[in-house]
């Protein structure tokens, strides 16, 4: 207990510096409307009158300014952390209705074709976000979360704050974010080809994530459980699965879900434990109860499975999509102090995505709850 107080004193450290942190560079530049430097990073985009849109991407220029750790970042600065081509759209559901936008980018070469690099000293991809936390004031609930899920011994997506500067026009601070995606570096699976439909080759790997229907356009199947629980396909996503592929990762939910449902759920050999990661979930489960997120295990709720031969589990994670998190929340009781996010569907009935019978179900296994 002692090690915990420790430890905890010492992430509430770290979170109200980064608190003072923000707060200095929002008071010294977001009221001004204007930048014209600062002690974060700033990006400058150039979308030569273009409108940037929800789809398709379009052809812009962004470069990033960085002097290093201690050194001022002046908007009239070589772009020198990174310069060149990108292809940008707004991202996000229901996001995409606040007046400060996400964004998602693709890195492309002087041919438009996806290059890796590596961005503010992040592992070199392709796929970066832009995330406004538009409903987040402090702008740090995602960074906490994905932090603290890090040092648990999980991956989290990277962030690293930065000043946003568009045509021009001062937009505010950032976080420059790695997209959850399979990658040695990031979501470190096997890789999945259209090919590989037998034996081994079949079993992984898989991102899918429990999500909204809307605002995504992948398809979805039901668990059969709760029907307005939705699973879908993240990686490969589900123009590039054969169906082979489908059936294999929705019968290996369906056998989890069925086995955690039976009444040997606690046999070690045929019961849950066969399925799943166990530590995963109970970090997950203990990272959305420390939040209380008002979308926790219903929406933006990522797992993946690697291969068989890799000890491939379904495995929660990454966290994401905290700003409405840690009391930042005003329906569902999302802000109280006391009870379970896990019995959202019985403490705001009418809402959907549903929460996954699953936790209640695992907290009845005394060796889980140990």
């Amino acid at each position: 207990m002692k090690i915990f107080r420790s430890r905890f004193r010492a992430t509430f450290s770290l979170l109200l510096t980064f608190a003072a942190l923000i707060q200095f560079c929002v008071s010294n530049s977001a009221h001004a409307q204007t930048l014209t430097d600062s002690n974060l990073p700033i990006i400058i985009m150039d979308t030569y009158g273009q409108t940037i849109l929800d789809d398709p991407k379009i052809i812009i220029d962004l470069g990033i300014i960085d002097n290093g750790f201690g050194v001022r970042n002046y908007v009239t600065d070589p772009q020198n952390d990174y310069f060149g081509q990108v292809a940008i759209e707004i991202r996000g559901s229901t996001s995409q209705q606040y007046t400060k936008k996400s964004y998602g980018f693709e890195t492309r070469d002087s041919l438009l074709l996806d290059t890796n690099v590596s961005l503010l000293e992040m592992p070199e991809e392709n796929d970066w976000i832009l995330y406004g936390a538009y409903p987040d004031k402090t702008l740090l609930r995602n960074t906490f979360a994905y932090y603290t899920f890090n040092r648990m011994g999980h991956y989290a997506s990277r962030t690293k704050h930065v000043e946003l500067v568009r045509n021009g026009s001062y937009r505010g601070v950032y976080e420059l974010m790695e997209k959850i995606k399979r990658d040695d570096q990031r979501v470190a699976i096997a890789k999945l080809n259209p090919a590989d439909t037998v034996g081994d080759s079949l079993t992984g790997g898989y991102i899918i994530k429990i999500d909204k229907t809307t605002g995504n356009g992948t398809q979805f199947w039901n668990s059969s459980y709760d029907t307005l629980v939705f699973f879908q396909y993240d990686y490969p996503e589900d123009t590039d699965l054969v169906q082979v592929q489908k059936d294999y990762i929705q019968n290996y939910v369906y056998e989890f879900e069925t086995a955690l449902q039976g009444p040997s759920f606690t046999d070690p050999d045929s019961g849950y434990i066969k399925y799943i990661d166990v530590s995963s979930f109970i970090d997950f489960f203990l990272m959305q109860e420390l939040g209380r997120t008002v979308d926790g295990y219903r929406s933006s709720c990522f797992m993946y499975k690697d291969k068989d031969s890799r000890a491939g589990k379904l495995t929660m994670g990454p966290l994401w999509d905290f700003n409405l998190s840690f009391g930042n929340c005003d329906y569902c009781a999302a802000y109280d102090t006391t009870g379970y996010q896990y019995q959202f569907n019985s403490i705001c009935t009418g809402y959907d995505p549903h929460v996954p019978f699953w936790w209640g179900r695992l907290l009845q296994d005394p060796n889980y709850t140990d």
